[in-house]
């Protein structure tokens, strides 16, 4: 397997929260937004669908505030604990 085919979960931050007509272009993706003003987007990609994903953020004018690869049963906690709140 191509190290660039393989699937990884990933938190994207980034600064602001989107309006609906954006999270449509971020469909399929878990969405959270913070009291701080910042949103999380988790979703689990390949290395090429990652990309496309930031070059939305970037295409949309939105500041990246970070990015960071995490194990994906975290990705089932904090959707059990979002649905739960």
């Amino acid at each position: 397997m191509n190290p660039t085919d393989r699937m990884a979960a990933y938190q994207i931050m980034i600064e602001g929260e989107l309006d609906k007509r954006w999270l449509v272009k971020l469909e399929g993706l878990d969405v959270f937004h913070a009291e701080n003003g910042q949103t999380q987007i988790v979703g689990v990609f390949d290395q090429a669908a990652l990309h496309g994903v930031l070059n939305r953020l970037r295409d949309l004018g939105i500041e990246l505030i970070s990015i960071q690869r995490i194990d994906s049963e975290n990705i089932k906690e904090k959707n059990e604990n979002t649905k739960q709140n």
